[in-house]
């Protein structure tokens, strides 16, 4: 009896975030995959059915068209590259920034961590669209940097900050750091001292050690930071409109785009499933790999 009640019980707790996933995720996710198939219209909703009933027989029109709009039109082939570039080396100086910084906070003394990791997630007490516009008042030609480089003779005219390729970098690194700092800082913290001190007793040096004991056990946290910094920055909307040029093309622009300005719902839709497909495959096949690693140990 114990054990029909055990099982019971855990497909129950399974089942709220199968539910959760199916309600909020695989049926968007149908509906996006839909839309993308139909045809666009000047009408409410602005696409036509996929499927119609003519009497006794039912017709389904599917619009493979759109996925062909994709790759003929260079627009969208650069902003998904264009979004892509920024989302990796984004990633790559929140790393550089991040490590560091997830390192202290492991290494720091056990009554001292609280504080230091309260000090990474503060940001997120602040509405992230607030965080954004105050860095256009730190960026723009004359605001808080520019008169203050201007103030103490650094600089005769102010910097070109603002809707530029450095804003854009800047807003994300700053926006999705304690992404990558947490989960790494979760890794670290981990790492068994024991393999410091055999290092040390053997005669490594600091740098050696880190290279080959520390970096190496720290790439699970590394990779996983990195993607949560990734995944996001890809479809980022909010900091290139606000902080990035015209010249600034990244395929969350270019998203709302179609849905809102050009009404072609289909074609957004479109857009949307190859930037899913995109993301989320390789995803799928590196934690194969890792699963398939972590067998064969």
């Amino acid at each position: 009896m114990r054990r029909l009640l055990g099982a019971s019980g855990k497909r129950w707790v399974v089942s709220v975030p199968g539910l959760w996933l199916f309600v909020f995720f695989l049926v968007p996710f149908l509906v996006v995959a839909k839309l993308s198939l139909s045809e666009a219209a000047i009408a409410r909703p602005p696409y036509l059915p996929l499927w119609e009933w003519d009497d006794d027989y039912l017709t389904v029109t599917l619009n493979i068209g759109n996925y062909r709009y994709l790759i003929e039109d260079t627009l969208y082939i650069n902003a998904f590259l264009e979004s892509l570039r920024i989302a990796f080396f984004s990633a790559i100086f929140c790393l550089i920034i991040g490590y560091p910084m997830a390192w202290y906070i492991a290494r720091a003394r056990a009554d001292r961590r609280n504080f230091l990791l309260m000090l990474v997630i503060l940001p997120f007490w602040t509405s992230f669209l607030l965080r954004v516009y105050a860095w256009i008042g730190l960026l723009k030609p004359n605001g808080v940097i520019n008169n203050m480089l201007m103030g103490i003779g650094v600089i005769d005219q102010p910097i070109p900050m603002l809707q530029t390729d450095f804003a854009v970098y800047l807003g994300i690194v700053y926006t999705y750091l304690p992404f990558l700092v947490l989960p790494l800082y979760a890794n670290l913290v981990k790492l068994d001292e024991s393999l410091f001190e055999a290092a040390e007793d053997l005669g490594a040096k600091p740098v050696h050690t880190f290279l080959t004991v520390t970096l190496p056990l720290s790439m699970p946290g590394m990779l996983a930071g990195c993607l949560l910094v990734f995944i996001p920055a890809v479809g980022e909307f909010v900091i290139p409109a606000l902080l990035g040029g015209a010249d600034t093309l990244m395929i969350g622009k270019v998203l709302w785009t179609e849905f809102f300005n050009n009404r072609d719902w289909p074609v957004a839709s479109a857009v949307a499933m190859v930037m899913l497909v995109i993301l989320v495959l390789p995803i799928m096949l590196l934690r194969n790999a890792q699963s398939a690693a972590e067998g064969r140990t």
